[in-house]
């Protein structure tokens, strides 16, 4: 039932878009009045179909409020939420590695090594 009624009220929100685009404004309107109807009937044809409309969809809007509503059954989100606990305890992080000991650098008695010396023109 839900889905029936949201499908029509997607397609009145439709209609409803399209009658509004259709109507006259001060800069003309999308179709131009023309054919059997006079401009000022065209435009009370087409507010009375927006009034139509309009009130439609309103009245979709509440059944579907009241459709969601009782399909709810009295439930809450804070009632469907997990109980609050206490949260799990953080693992204590690794101690870094101690430092290495001694002397960082080569021996000195390995062989020295020089940048090439550079050539200038």
């Amino acid at each position: 039932m839900e889905n029936v009624v949201l499908t029509i009220h997607l397609i009145l929100a439709l209609l409803l878009i399209g009658v509004v685009l259709l109507q006259r404004n001060e800069g003309g309107a999308l179709l131009s009045g023309g054919g059997a109807m006079t401009a000022r009937g065209a435009a009370n044809a087409l507010t009375r179909l927006t009034w139509i409309f309009a009130a439609c969809f309103i009245g979709t809007s509440i059944a579907l409020t009241y459709l969601s509503a009782r399909n709810s059954a009295g439930t809450s989100v804070l009632d469907t939420t997990a109980p609050l606990t206490a949260p799990a305890p953080v693992p204590a992080q690794p101690a870094a590695p101690p430092a290495p000991e001694g002397n960082l650098l080569p021996p000195s008695d390995a062989p020295a090594t020089t940048a090439p010396a550079s050539t200038s023109p």
